[in-house]
């Protein structure tokens, strides 16, 4: 009996310590996945695996063909004397960026022998995808509570970025790392090199105008009136700068340089669209489709900076207005900076005409983040990424594709208006 006993004691004993195991092994990997402090250190692993996953790519993922040939025939073009941008042409049409885009690309064309040496594109790629990756993670770290977790979600988990930046070699990886490098500046009270950087980034894609509503209030209440018309200044100046860049085609066809570089009533192919997909052609290439879109666009954005920075700061707008002339500043958290940037970004995506697969870039990084400053539940948080990088990763999109995304877009924008501003709840508490 006594032996039983002892027995008994011994197989409760190991259950227990095994049991006790197993619960610190759940605990260790919850901490690390939500624990903020174990974010660096994540961040740290995350980046050696991507760096050895990147190069896997590049070295046994066969390169596919879209428009770098088309690039750098365009640039070849400019380099042999052709300033006409309406003839600069390529096998997938004509150019249709600013000059910052072909300047770097000439850049790229010497780099990789007129354009031959991909692989050399590639690994040039491969740096500004992992350089891309670190200034995201610094972005997140410094921003506020996101949770380890998150940034696995704005890296390794991807097969549509990894592609667009080391198999594609777009131009929008370009604008947006300039981008989240200005971003970074602000978030570190660096205005003029982030305005500086900013404005470099539009020189490249025009879809960093998207960001313009929040970059101006930003500006506006954190420096004042007077310092915010030195830094709008100093992007124009900047500008100022690119059209000097822009001489030669200013100086050939200046109509025709505006109407390809800066166009934009430019009808985009139905074929390639993967947020359309269920509407009929007539109506995605009609005017008035693109007036509704533009007209939302505008009243979300307003919508979406009274009810994130305006309402919780100012009794009227006589008050803001007086707040701004009088050069007066507002505190502002990096959190709070993120949101308002990465808000109006997104709006700007759920109303545009058409979006093409590598444009995914210009928000991926950002979902984790604008996911977490939503109400939902961790699961529906994951789950909404999970189904948005589906969508994005069906080829051709389909009606249902294109409906889900648009579901989603509509599911993470009401959960942003839903959720209290930062200030609010601050002086709540």
């Amino acid at each position: 009996m006594v032996r039983q006993v002892k027995k008994n004691f011994r197989g409760n004993a190991k259950a227990n310590t095994k049991h006790m195991e197993y619960g610190g092994l759940v605990e260790l990997i919850q901490n690390f996945m939500f624990d903020t402090k174990y974010r660096p250190k994540i961040a740290v692993a995350l980046f050696v695996f991507e760096f050895v996953l990147c190069l896997w790519i590049v070295t046994t993922v066969p390169y596919t063909e879209i428009d770098w040939l088309a690039y750098m025939q365009q640039v070849e073009g400019f380099i042999n004397g052709t300033f006409d941008y309406t003839l600069l042409k390529g096998d997938t049409g004509p150019l249709v960026y600013p000059a910052g885009h072909v300047y770097i690309y000439t850049i790229l064309y010497y780099l990789t022998n007129h354009g031959r040496n991909i692989f050399v594109a590639q690994l040039f790629f491969t740096i500004l995808y992992l350089c891309n990756l670190i200034i995201v993670f610094f972005i997140n770290i410094r921003s506020g509570q996101i949770p380890s977790i998150f940034l696995i979600f704005m890296s390794c988990t991807s097969y549509r970025i990894h592609s667009i930046f080391l198999l594609r070699l777009f131009n929008d990886p370009i604008a947006m790392f300039l981008f989240y490098i200005a971003m970074l500046c602000w978030i570190y009270r660096q205005w003029t090199a982030g305005i500086v950087l900013y404005s470099l980034a539009l020189s490249v894609k025009m879809n960093i105008l998207l960001f313009s509503p929040a970059v101006a209030v930003i500006c506006l209440y954190k420096r004042g009136l007077q310092d915010s018309c030195r830094l709008f200044a100093l992007a124009f100046l900047i500008q100022g700068f690119e059209v000097t860049l822009a001489i030669p085609f200013l100086h050939t066809n200046p109509l025709g340089y505006l109407r390809s570089a800066f166009n934009f009533g430019r009808v985009f192919d139905h074929r390639w669209t993967v947020n359309w997909r269920f509407v009929p052609v007539e109506v995605f290439t009609h005017k008035y489709f693109h007036c509704i879109l533009l007209l939302f666009h505008i009243i979300l954005v307003f919508y979406f900076l009274y009810i994130k920075f305006f309402r919780s700061r100012f009794t009227s707008i006589r008050n803001a207005v007086m707040v701004a002339v009088d050069n007066g500043t507002v505190h502002l958290k990096n959190q709070e900076i993120v949101l308002l940037l990465a808000g109006i970004n997104l709006i700007g995506i759920s109303f545009s005409r058409s979006l093409h697969y590598q444009f995914y870039v210009w928000y991926y990084h950002l979902l984790p983040f604008l996911s977490w400053q939503t109400p939902y539940s961790t699961t529906s948080k994951l789950t909404l990424l999970g189904i948005i990088e589906m969508c994005w990763n069906v080829y051709p999109s389909t009606l249902w594709s294109s409906l889900l995304l648009h579901f989603c877009h509509a599911i993470l924008l009401v959960g942003l208006f839903l959720q209290p501003d930062l200030n609010s709840k601050k002086k709540s508490t």
